[in-house]
């Protein structure tokens, strides 16, 4: 055991807020809170907690301390009175616990169990029984909570800002008396807006107030602006911009979806020390004018000209707007103003040029050396007045031009035109783009250190860690982080750089549990669930994505896109353990599965009508995307049964016995329905391909050991017939490597996660890529673009399998929903001799490494206080199957199981052996100048798979007809002789 240390309270929060000494304009009256506890001795266990909240100001401040006896310590109830509107308090936290002995009774043989010493100790009682010290204060201050506190009208420009004009600047001059305490700036628009206060942006966030569903809910945004403002005379100076309300938005060229006109409501608050509450909000006494920014779109770009920039020449009257959105949505109620809970968008990094050179074509490019999302800063100097600067953003490179293809309709150029010959810095923030590459015209000789690319996205905390032995994986997994940090803005998107940057339902129910242990992303993605629930139909049927650019369409219910309604919600409650993420999208979950339900009928088989599928398995044509392998009913039918047990689990976390029973029972009727029609005795399954053995296999749809043992032996089978390629679209790819492994074939997970040849995770790394691709080929081995229309190289859905490298190969998962108890489980494959994994859990950081020396698996994970974890680890010996630990360090060591393999027998244990089938291999391309790739050899095998490997050569032998004499007695001598050799 460590030294006695005394426990710290740290990350004091507020729901699902980021940690911060003060919070702005929370959505609730009565926030939970949630704390750290860090430097505590190991097996040290909270017992009691104390918050302190404080109220008011220098005068007539009260002070209430409540003690609660209570090992809990995430999302614990407001403590006193609710907070009024615009209240602040301050708030800080102290605990008491005692030290358990826990965890080290059962230490695998062999192992070794160790515990580090906090830093900085300091001596406590013996059991550590003692109060903490107080934590850090933190101050939370209350939103508008009541309609009543909302003074400002939506104000529009007469006569500038119309569709296609300059964008416009509405403002107001503010008279700021002595003696100012406060000011708080609440805005939200038709559009999007960026405020300045006396000239100086009010912080660095862009695209505000973001995307929601407009029609039912407009975020408002609060700021504290004290700091900018100054007794006496004051500006107030608002930009907007189209954003999603006017500009291009989806994939059929549409504008002005919500409108066409772009509005500001805002209200300025100020409070003085001696009480006084002052609201400045928009109405006709406001004025608008022209801004420098000529042209603005999120998918075309954006054309400044400075030379525009400065006083308008003359101001505009402004008028009071309707808050309902018209264009598309024509006939909408007013959207509900409401505050804003997810993340702003911001600058979150910026990459320096790597390169800069001349095209083929003599264009200068630009290489960030990383695919990212935001918007290229440029820094002139020099040029003359009227200079035009133009700037053309793409993801890859083609025959040494920017491939620009993949854009589809979207320009993504952004142009400057020069006042003068000063240093100029040259940075849009009414757009974003997609890219890697850009081409920049108009500057002579441009120097790589005046360029380069400041990251844009909703500013996530990061949460999850991951490295390993194979560069190629840590590769793969820096891939997949850079295309959730690219398409986690304000929404969650397919892609960022083409005309679409949608939120497509299907990607992210697939990706969910992967990017929330990648980063916090639960107030952002509460935000999006809050958006499906609204624009779900009224029979239940769900959007294929929300927000939507098309409110008067109808989309057809389609399976693994509409179950983004249970299944999302779930992953946000298994990261957070919140019962209320639950209790707030059950009427949209249960609506979902009512509506399949009536969609499959009395037989509970999902069938016909339209449906996504498998989609984009690669073997699917370019242009049908949809023509998957995988039966559609199959997929739908064991969806239904996946969501409605989903259903049922949520109505049991939140005590709905008879809603649970319901929903169970349907799950157990589409299971037993799935079987019926689609899955024979012995456990073949209709279609037979990758993706159904692995959504039968991982979900528990198949009743007998016999049949899920078959299973997962077919499923091994399609993979090695498969040359160890994947075989799966959006749907099976994050389950393929889990239901490989969990039936016993984590040899053959192996082989298909290393695999290097197209398609497979690893060929885009070959290839260059630093962000996931939409397809497994999105770019062909000879450097060409796809040719399909669909060609993205930013999608994180095929990245999906990242979930398995953190709970799979590193071993690390939560046990419980919210991570209060931990499976630690590495899953070792060959060419990986050491993996690592951390997520910040709400709990704090957990942490699990492991590296194999000499045939021993060397194991060490480190758990918070409130966290208790579950060691497996992968040994023959029944006596330590499972080890239970308590916080602190914790280190283990057990020799792995042995893996040496007799001499093949069958032509699948030769293509087990990865050696051996590389031989064979080589002999096939060898003899007779054949040109044989692993998928194409491994086609041949399908008829052969039980044969003994010596009788195959005559099968392997081309029509005797067209072969060179003795060339099947030369594949017969070289096969024998490789296989003898490689034992």
């Amino acid at each position: 055991m460590s030294a006695h240390t005394a426990p710290s309270v740290v990350d004091l929060r507020f729901e699902h807020h980021r940690a911060a000494a003060r919070l702005l304009a929370v959505e609730t009256a009565t926030p939970r809170l949630s704390w750290r506890i860090s430097s505590a001795p190991d097996g040290w266990r909270q017992e009691e907690y104390e918050v302190e909240v404080t109220r008011g100001g220098e005068e007539g401040h009260e002070t209430e301390v409540v003690t609660v006896k209570s090992a809990k310590q995430i999302l614990v109830p407001w403590p006193t009175t609710p907070l009024a509107s615009r209240q602040t308090a301050t708030v800080r936290i102290r605990v008491r616990g005692r030290t358990e002995d826990v965890g080290h009774a059962a230490v695998p043989i062999g192992a070794e169990a160790a515990s580090q010493p906090g830093a900085d100790a300091t001596p406590v009682s013996a059991d550590g029984s003692a109060w903490s010290p107080w934590s850090a204060r933190v101050e939370v201050e209350a939103a508008l909570l009541d309609a009543a506190d909302w003074e400002a009208a939506f104000i529009a420009p007469v006569d500038i800002g119309g569709v296609g004009e300059r964008a416009p600047v509405i403002s107001r001059t503010v008279e700021v008396p002595e003696g100012l305490l406060a000011a708080r700036l609440r805005a939200t628009a038709h559009g999007v807006c960026e405020p300045r206060i006396n000239d100086v942006r009010v912080d660095d966030s862009v695209l505000n107030p973001g995307w929601t569903s407009y029609t039912h809910r407009l975020q408002v945004v609060t700021w504290d602006v004290t700091e900018l403002l100054h007794p006496g005379t004051n500006r107030v100076d608002v930009l907007l911009g189209n954003g999603w309300w006017r500009g291009h938005l989806g994939y059929l060229g549409d504008t002005a979806v919500y409108g066409d006109r772009l509005a500001l409501a805002a209200q300025l608050e100020l409070t003085t020390a001696d009480g006084t509450h002052t609201v400045i909000a928009t109405d006709e006494s406001w004025t608008a004018a022209e801004s420098a920014v000529v042209a603005d779109d999120l998918y075309d770009g954006q054309s400044t000209d400075l030379r525009l920039a400065g006083p308008s020449a003359s101001a505009h009257r402004v008028e009071i707007v309707s808050a309902a959105p018209s264009g598309a949505a024509r006939g909408a109620t007013s959207p509900k103003l409401v505050p804003q809970v997810a993340p702003r968008i911001r600058p979150t990094g910026a990459l320096p040029a790597q390169r800069v050179w001349n095209s083929p074509s003599g264009k200068t490019l630009v290489d960030f050396g990383q695919n990212a999302v935001g918007v290229v800063r440029l820094t002139v100097r020099g040029l003359e007045s009227g200079t035009e600067i133009t700037i053309r953003h793409a993801e890859v490179l083609e025959d040494g031009e920017l491939g620009i293809r993949p854009l589809r309709a979207a320009r993504a150029t952004d142009t400057w035109i020069l006042s003068d010959a000063g240093e100029h810095v040259l940075q849009p923030t009414l757009t974003l783009h997609g890219l890697r590459y850009a081409e920049v015209s108009g500057i002579p000789d441009l120097a790589a250190q005046d360029v380069e690319l400041v990251i844009i996205g909703s500013d996530l905390e990061p949460a999850g860690a991951f490295r390993c032995s194979h560069p190629l994986l840590n590769q793969l997994h820096d891939n997949v982080v850079w295309s959730t940090r690219g398409n986690f803005v304000s929404i969650p998107t397919d892609c960022p750089q083409r005309d679409e940057r949608l939120g497509w339902t299907g990607d992210i129910q697939a990706f969910a549990p992967t990017a929330a242990y990648l980063f916090d992303t639960t107030s952002f993605l509460q935000s999006w669930l809050i958006d499906l629930a609204a624009e779900q139909y009224a029979d239940g049927g769900v959007r294929h994505f929300t927000p939507t650019f098309e409110p008067t369409v109808k989309h057809a219910p389609a399976a693994a896109w509409g179950d983004a309604a249970t299944l999302v919600p779930w992953a946000v409650y298994e990261a957070t353990g919140d019962p209320e993420v639950l209790r707030a999208q059950l009427p949209s979950m249960r609506a979902w599965v009512d509506r399949v339900a009536a969609l499959a009928g009395e037989d509970r088989i999902w069938s016909g009508g339209f449906q996504f599928g498998d989609w984009l398995d690669p073997t699917a044509p370019p242009d049908r995307p949809a023509d998957a392998k995988a039966d559609p009913d199959v997929v739908a039918t064991a969806y239904f049964a996946r969501s409605a047990r989903v259903v049922a689990d949520t109505a049991d976390s939140l005590n709905e016995a008879v809603v649970a029973a319901h929903y169970r029972r349907l799950a157990d009727e589409a299971r037993a329905a799935f079987n019926r029609a689609f899955v024979t005795p012995v456990g073949r399954i209709h279609s037979d391909a990758q993706t159904v053995y692995a959504l039968a296999i991982c979900w528990g749809l198949l009743p007998t050991a016999q049949q899920w043992a078959f299973a997962g032996e077919r499923l091994a089978d399609l993979v090695r017939l498969s040359g160890f390629h994947i075989a799966t679209g959006f749907v099976g790819t994050p389950l393929v490597i889990p239901a490989l492994v969990a039936t016993g074939h984590a040899d053959v997970a192996g082989r298909l996660l290393l695999q290097t040849e197209c398609p497979s995770w690893l060929y885009p790394v070959t290839m260059g890529a630093t962000t996931i691709w939409e397809r497994w080929d999105s770019m062909l081995p000879n450097g060409d673009i796809n040719p399909g229309e669909m060609t993205s190289f930013n999608h994180y859905a095929l990245g999906a399998v990242a979930d398995w490298l953190h709970r799979g190969l590193a071993g690390l998962s939560p046990a419980v929903p919210g991570w209060g108890h931990v499976e630690i489980a590495p899953a070792p494959i060959d060419g990986v001799t050491s993996a690592a994994t951390s997520h910040l859990s709400p709990y704090g950081r957990i942490a699990v490494s492991w590296e194999v020396h000499n045939g021993v698996l060397e194991l060490t994970a480190d758990l918070p206080v409130g966290v208790t974890g579950t060691v497996r680890l992968p040994d023959d010996s029944p006596d330590t199957a499972a080890v239970d630990i308590g916080p602190g360090h914790h280190a283990f060591a057990a020799p792995l199981p042995a893996r040496e393999r007799p001499r093949p027998r069958t032509v699948r244990e030769l293509m087990d052996d990865p050696a051996a089938w590389e031989a064979l291999i080589a002999v096939m391309a060898d003899a007779g100048d054949l040109t044989v790739d692993s998928a194409g050899l491994a086609r041949r095998m399908r008829p052969l798979l039980d044969r003994p490997p010596s009788t195959i050569a005559p099968e392997l032998t081309p029509d005797p007809r067209f072969a060179p004499p003795g060339l099947r007695e030369r594949i017969e001598t070289v096969i024998g002789a490789a296989i003898k050799e490689l034992r």
